[in-house]
């Protein structure tokens, strides 16, 4: 898995609208890439809501928040229209991305699924935190003060 000091992998992945994102969309900004599951699962649905209810927080930091997934972009819409999420959800339908990172995958009920991961971007495109098996819990919290800590000299 990539570590913190690695640059992150360029991307361009259509949002929950349809819309290409690439990473330079965000250069100049600190960035929170997290990856979840499944879309409509319950942890999803936590970390989902979670960083809805603190982007406001997020936003006044300079701080820019992604999730990403291995759902299509027509789930994502259902996603984030069923739970009002005001944050863009990816669509790396391929795992490119997820594997560019070397992200874990773990089974459960008999289905694989990617790991909970999370990693904060350096307004240079830098690598500089990386969170393993997530718990989507009080994560956007602990995220914020992360990077209040790591933005001083």
């Amino acid at each position: 898995m990539m570590q913190a000091g690695n640059p992150f992998p360029n991307f361009s992945l259509p949002n929950q609208d349809g819309k290409t994102t690439r990473l330079s969309d965000y250069s100049g900004h600190w960035l929170v890439v997290y990856f979840y599951p499944k879309d409509d699962t319950p942890g999803c649905t936590i970390e989902g809501q979670a960083f809805t209810a603190s982007k406001a927080e997020f936003d006044a930091a300079g701080i820019k928040i992604v999730g990403v997934s291995a759902d299509d972009a027509a789930s994502h819409k259902n996603f984030c229209s069923k739970f009002a999420f005001n944050i863009d959800l990816l669509a790396d339908t391929s795992s490119g991305l997820m594997k560019a990172l070397g992200l874990g995958q773990s089974e459960w009920k008999g289905m694989k699924f990617w790991e909970r991961t999370t990693f904060v971007v350096d307004p240079t495109g830098t690598i500089r935190k990386v969170y393993e098996k997530v718990d989507p819990q009080g994560h956007d919290k602990v995220l914020l003060q992360e990077i209040k800590k790591l933005r001083q000299p």
